[in-house]
C-alpha cells in the first residue's frame, strides 16, 4: 500500500514525540510543524493524506488555518485537536467541515483510530460487508427453499434490498454479481408464489390475504385520518417507486422526519398505472372500477379516471364525510407551483399528492439515449432517483410539512423491474403494447413462460371481449413479437418495465413518517 503522509501542526509538537513515533512504527510518514503558516506552506508544495491541527496556536489559529487548508484542498481530511471543551469552538470546527474532533490529552491509539476512520473506512467497511454477506448468502439461499407466506416475503425482500445497497456501496463487483444472481433466483421463486396465491387473495379465499392495492387506503390510511381540523392526513404517492428507491432517499428524508413504520403492500396486476393506481385510490378492483366509471377508464394505458373522482367515491363508499383534495404533479414546473402554494391545502382532512416524475423517467428509459446512459442498472437508477429527489420540489414540500409538524404517509402504486429475458408472444393489432402483460383474444404463447388468466372475471379484470385473456411476464422476462425480434430485444433488454410480476413491481413501499 502507498505510504500515507500525515501533517501534524501543534505549537507543542515536541511533547507529542511518543505519538509520532507510534504512528511511524505503524508505517505512516509524519511531517510536523509548530504553527499554522508553516502548515499552509507544507500543503502548497507537498501532497498530504490527512492533517492533525491544534486549535490554539500562536499566529494563525487552528480555525483560521483550517479555513485556508480547505481553500487549498476541500477534500483533505482535517482532525482538530484541542484542550478546549468550549461548545462554540466545537460548533465552529464542525461547521468548517472538520473530519474529527479530539480533546487533549489524547493517547496514540486515539490518533491511530482517527487516521483509520478517515483514510481506511471505505476499505474496512467494504471488507466487513463482503465478509458478513458471505455468511448471510447461505441463509438467504436456504430461506428460498422454505414456504414463505406474504409477510415473510416482505421481510425477505427487505433483507435482499439491504444487501444489494450495502454491496453497491462497497464497490465489490464480484459480490455485486452474486447478489444479482440471488435476486434473480428470488424473483423466480416469488413469481411462482404470487401466481399460486393471487386469485385466492383477491377472491377472499385466503384468511391471510395481505394488504393490496385496493385495500391499502380503506385499511391503512382512513383509520389514521383526524377530522378535528388539527392537521390533514397527508399521503404522498410517488408513481412507479420501488422499495430500493425509497431506501436510497430514506437518509435524506430522515433529516426532517422519523420513520415510524417502514412497510410494504402487494400491488394487484397488471402493475400498470391504469390498473394498480386506480385500484389504489378507488379502493376497488379493476372490474368494479369499470362497472362504476365505464367509458371514463382506458384500460389500455392511454389514460385513467380522474383520481380525485376515484378518491371521493372511495370516501363515500366507506361513509367518510371529509374535506379532501388530490393534486397530480407532472414534471418540475407543476411541482414548483405546488410547493409555492402548499399552505393553501392545509384545511383538508385528507390531502393526496401524486408525483409522476419517476414513471416518466422509467418510460423514457427506452426512448432517450441520455437516460439509458444515466440509468443502465439498479445502482444507477437509485442514483438518478436520489439526485432528482435532492433537487425536487417534493423535498421542499416535505420540509414544509416537517416544520408544520404534520405527519406524512409515503407510498407508490407499483414498481418496475429491469428486464433481461425475451419471451415470444403473438397477438393481433388490438393487443396492447405493454412489454410485461398482454390482453387479447388471439394471443399465442408458451403457457409455461407466463401467468395466464383465461377468465378475466376471476381476476376481477375487464374482459373487453368474451374470448379475451391476460398473460403476465414473470421475474425478469419481457414480451417480444417474432417480427423484428432481434431489433426489439436489443432495444428493450436491460430497460426498466412494469406490468408484470416481480419483487420490484409487486412489493410497494408504505412508510409512516413523523416530523422531527
Amino acid at each position: 500500500m502507498e505510504e500515507v503522509k500525515i501533517l501534524w501542526a501543534d505549537d507543542e509538537i515536541d511533547l507529542l514525540k511518543p505519538h509520532i513515533l507510534f504512528l511511524e512504527e505503524k508505517g505512516y510518514k509524519v511531517f510536523t510543524t509548530n504553527n499554522g503558516n508553516e502548515a499552509i506552506e507544507y500543503l502548497e508544495y507537498q501532497q498530504m493524506d490527512i492533517v492533525f491541527l491544534d486549535e490554539n496556536m500562536p499566529g494563525l489559529s487552528g480555525l483560521e488555518t483550517l479555513e485556508k487548508i480547505k481553500e487549498i484542498d476541500s477534500s483533505l481530511p482535517v482532525i482538530m485537536i484541542t484542550k478546549s471543551e468550549e461548545e462554540y469552538i466545537m460548533e465552529d470546527a464542525i461547521g468548517a467541515k472538520i473530519s474529527d474532533y479530539l480533546i487533549k490529552p489524547v493517547n496514540p491509539k486515539q490518533i491511530l483510530l482517527s487516521v483509520k476512520k478517515n483514510l481506511d473506512k471505505k476499505r474496512l467497511v467494504s471488507a466487513k460487508t463482503t465478509q458478513v454477506y458471505q455468511q448471510e448468502f447461505r441463509q438467504i439461499s436456504m430461506r428460498l427453499n422454505d414456504r414463505m407466506d406474504a409477510e415473510e416475503w416482505k421481510d425477505f425482500y427487505k433483507k435482499l434490498v439491504h444487501w444489494e445497497i450495502e454491496l453497491d456501496a462497497s464497490e465489490d463487483r464480484g459480490m455485486e454479481e452474486i447478489i444479482q444472481m440471488q435476486k434473480t433466483e428470488s424473483n423466480n421463486v416469488f413469481s411462482n408464489f404470487y401466481e399460486d396465491n393471487y386469485l385466492d387473495w383477491i377472491n377472499g379465499r385466503d384468511n391471510e390475504t395481505p394488504i393490496m392495492s385496493h385495500t391499502l387506503l380503506p385499511k391503512m390510511v382512513l383509520p389514521q385520518i383526524k377530522d378535528d381540523g388539527s392537521y390533514p392526513t397527508v399521503l404522498i404517492c410517488l408513481d412507479n417507486f420501488r422499495f430500493d428507491q425509497w431506501r436510497a432517499i430514506r437518509e435524506r428524508v430522515t433529516d426532517y422526519f422519523r420513520v415510524e413504520n417502514e412497510d410494504m403492500y402487494y400491488s394487484i396486476i397488471p402493475t400498470a398505472t391504469s390498473f394498480s393506481r386506480n385500484a389504489l385510490f378507488a379502493g376497488l378492483l379493476p372490474n368494479a372500477i369499470e362497472a362504476r366509471f365505464g367509458q371514463q377508464w382506458d384500460t389500455n394505458g392511454g389514460g385513467s379516471v380522474d383520481e380525485k373522482q376515484l378518491l371521493d367515491a372511495m370516501l363515500k363508499l366507506h361513509g367518510k364525510q371529509l374535506k379532501s383534495d388530490f393534486v397530480n404533479v407532472n414534471g418540475l414546473e407543476e411541482g414548483k407551483k405546488l410547493a409555492d402554494k402548499i399552505s393553501e391545502y392545509l384545511h383538508n382532512d385528507l390531502l393526496v399528492l401524486s408525483f409522476n416524475f419517476v414513471d416518466m423517467l422509467t418510460h423514457s428509459k427506452t426512448d432517450m439515449e441520455v437516460i439509458k446512459e444515466l440509468a443502465d442498472d439498479e445502482s444507477a437508477y437509485r442514483s438518478v432517483t436520489s439526485s432528482w429527489f435532492e433537487h425536487s420540489p417534493l423535498l421542499d414540500i416535505l420540509k414544509f410539512f416537517s416544520e408544520k409538524k404534520i405527519p406524512v404517509l409515503f407510498t407508490s402504486d407499483h414498481g418496475s423491474v429491469r428486464v433481461k429475458n425475451p419471451v415470444k408472444v403473438i397477438g393481433d393489432r388490438n393487443t396492447n403494447t405493454n412489454l410485461r402483460y398482454k390482453r387479447g383474444k388471439t394471443l399465442d404463447y408458451n403457457a409455461k413462460d407466463v401467468f395466464e388468466v383465461k377468465q378475466p372475471k376471476e381476476a376481477h379484470l375487464p374482459a373487453g371481449n368474451l374470448s379475451s385473456r391476460y398473460i403476465f411476464a414473470k421475474s425478469e422476462d419481457f414480451f417480444v413479437y417474432p417480427n423484428n425480434y432481434h431489433h426489439f430485444v436489443q432495444h428493450y433488454k436491460n430497460t426498466f418495465q412494469h406490468g408484470g410480476i416481480s419483487l420490484e413491481e409487486i412489493l410497494v413501499p408504505f412508510v409512516s413518517l413523523s416530523p422531527k
